[in-house]
């Protein structure tokens, strides 16, 4: 999808039926309100974390029926004449809340509140919830990532483990999430996501010795760069690095075999032959619990692929996008009431919320409170949700690295229970007021 093109038909065919029942009924222009949230967090998970905030901006501004999409909704028989002519003229007129890209959440946390006239609103379900629940998913499994690593570097090496469109949404949301930099470009020309990489085994194997290959890449990109040392014997490998990029080779690359008993003997080797500085850097099918296993290994960074890209075991954190209120006739004035599901199992919570962090006299936060009105200012609170779009415009734009700050000064402020890498209790529990 370029980058000008419509948003329109990323969505469910019944999103389309419901606005025109709605239309049929009268009911598509009341004013209703939606929310965004998780009944549970990932099985034995502590805390989540919000992300695809932008790229869900970046869509709605292209949320359109251009004519295209309407004769594909026309000639399959989607839905009626009248129903054509209301998309043909949409544009997201109402207001959006969310809680901002890179804040920890919980179960119930109302992440995303959308308050428009019913169609405008239920026509953005699916947009939301494959956006959030991605890309959620992603910076959740990196987070954790990120607390194993104690402050080493990550790599997000992932896109040939997911779809294209994926592995850039993904390398985004890692990077929010605390990863240094991307293998993906086009993260890095979307996105400013930093991007690094150097040779796979196949650029070894193609010369017609680890030798050569190793020179041709010293020549190409100079002695800091890193040199992949087990395609072969790793202590030969390492040998013949040192020897011709001299003891200030950038790093080396460990991606098979016991990472960390290699990776002891390879800081041995390396600081025998006077390379002290070089850098170790493993990758092979890590997640967040192989890396924690590294911490005690001489190991200076970690390239991480399909676990990340796959949420680490949890591709969806099962975010839900549901009416909570809505008002009885389409008059502006009209009051909103709420309304709620009572489905066995998938309960939800009437009436439009809002919500604060509680923290304690050290800045730790202590819980979440969710309130049926907007509460007032009070020592010790911190509001969540921050507005993303008022009047159709949207007025909530920021760039990754604001979010990644945001991620940072969230993780500082969650106890220390939260970034315990075993499996337990949500961290903080969410008080509904």
């Amino acid at each position: 999808m370029s980058e000008d093109s419509s948003s329109g038909l990323l969505t469910d065919h019944y999103e389309l039926t419901m606005v025109q029942g709605a239309l049929r009924s009268g009911a598509a222009g009341r004013r209703s309100v939606f929310e965004m949230f998780g009944r549970r967090l990932p099985e034995g998970r502590r805390y989540g974390v919000v992300a695809g905030t932008g790229r869900f901006l970046d869509l709605l501004e292209r949320f359109r029926f251009d004519t295209a999409e309407l004769d594909f909704l026309s000639d399959r028989g989607v839905v009626d004449e009248r129903t054509l002519d209301w998309l043909a003229g949409y544009r997201f007129s109402g207001n959006v809340w969310g809680y901002g890209e890179g804040e920890a959440y919980f179960p119930g946390s109302p992440i995303l509140v959308v308050e428009a006239p019913f169609g405008e609103a239920v026509i953005l379900e699916t947009l939301a919830l494959s956006v959030f629940n991605h890309d959620s998913a992603i910076a959740s499994a990196a987070s954790r990532m990120v607390v194993a690593a104690g402050g080493r570097p990550l790599i997000e090496m992932g896109s040939r483990r997911t779809h294209e469109r994926s592995a850039v949404a993904a390398a985004r949301a890692a990077y929010i999430a605390g990863f240094a930099t991307s293998s993906n470009l086009e993260a890095g020309r979307a996105y400013g996501v930093p991007t690094g990489g150097t040779a796979a085994h196949a650029f070894t194997l193609l010369h017609d010795s680890e030798r050569h290959a190793f020179q041709a890449q010293l020549d190409s990109m100079g002695p800091e760069t890193t040199l992949l040392v087990d395609t072969f014997d790793v202590e030969r490998a390492v040998r013949t690095a040192v020897e011709l990029a001299g003891p200030k080779l950038g790093a080396v690359r460990i991606d098979s075999g016991d990472l960390a008993a290699t990776a002891g003997r390879v800081r041995a080797q390396l600081d025998s032959l006077g390379a002290h500085e070089t850098r170790i850097v493993v990758t092979g099918d890590l997640d967040e619990h192989s890396v924690q296993a590294l911490a005690v290994a001489p190991v200076n960074g970690y390239g991480v692929g399909t676990a990340l890209v796959t949420g680490s075991g949890a591709p969806t954190v099962s975010l839900v996008y549901k009416l909570v209120a809505r008002a009885r006739d389409t008059a502006p004035e009209a009051p909103l009431e709420p309304v709620a599901k009572r489905s066995v199992g998938k309960p939800s919570r009437g009436g439009r919320k809002w919500a604060v962090r509680r923290l304690d006299d050290r800045g730790t936060a202590v819980g979440e409170e969710v309130y049926p009105h907007e509460p007032s200012r009070e020592r010790g609170t911190r509001p969540l949700l921050r507005p993303l779009v008022l009047g159709g415009e949207v007025v909530g734009h920021e760039s990754v690295h604001e979010a990644r700050q945001r991620h940072r000064e969230t993780l500082a402020e969650l106890p220390e229970e939260a970034l315990r890498m075993s499996r337990g209790d949500v961290a903080l529990p969410t008080v509904f007021h």
